[in-house]
């Protein structure tokens, strides 16, 4: 690829990781390396995206950081100080995907979360931009994406939610929500 971007998908809607996941489906099919990086995942179920790759043996790479679980899938007191080291240590393993030139198309899924609530640092994410090599596609998603990452992206999409199934009482669907 010539020219790589920065993309943040944000917003309180539905859809922000399965829109990644649909650029990731279209840069695989265009013959484009994928890697895809979940943070804050741990603790919830493996998500039907990943099984999705996994049986259809498309080339992507995907790493969940299950050591990550966020006081919202916690079961019991959260350490935050230590949450923040984990996530650290993972954006630094992204960072050397990136650096050694082993993908066209990196997604930090659910980061934005992480930058939002403060559990890192949007300076530490904001250095990890600066690296970017010219070649590389990055894709940033979850809720609450702060404006300084917001300004230093190419392309900011908002997902807002006008009705969601949760508000008449419809839980998350296997295979729809997960």
């Amino acid at each position: 690829m010539k020219r790589g971007l920065i993309q943040v998908y944000t917003g309180d809607g539905k859809g922000k990781t399965t829109a990644a996941m649909g650029l990731a489906l279209r840069a695989a099919g265009q013959g484009l390396r994928v890697r895809i990086f979940q943070f804050l995942k741990g603790g919830s179920p493996v998500s039907g995206e990943f099984l999705g790759v996994e049986r259809c043996n498309l080339p992507m790479g995907w790493k969940r950081f299950d050591d990550q679980i966020p006081p919202m899938f916690s079961k019991g007191d959260v350490d935050e100080a230590e949450l923040g080291r984990r996530l650290r240590r993972a954006l630094e393993e992204v960072r050397e995907v990136m650096r050694a030139g082993q993908a066209d198309v990196i997604i930090l899924d659910e980061i934005n979360v992480a930058l939002g609530q403060k559990w890192l640092d949007v300076g530490d994410a904001l250095s990890f931009l600066a690296e970017k090599p010219a070649e590389v596609e990055l894709i940033l998603t979850g809720r609450g994406a702060p404006p300084e990452l917001q300004e230093h992206a190419d392309l900011v999409t908002e997902m807002r939610e006008i009705k969601h199934p949760f508000q008449a009482g419809i839980g998350a669907r296997k295979g729809i929500e997960f």
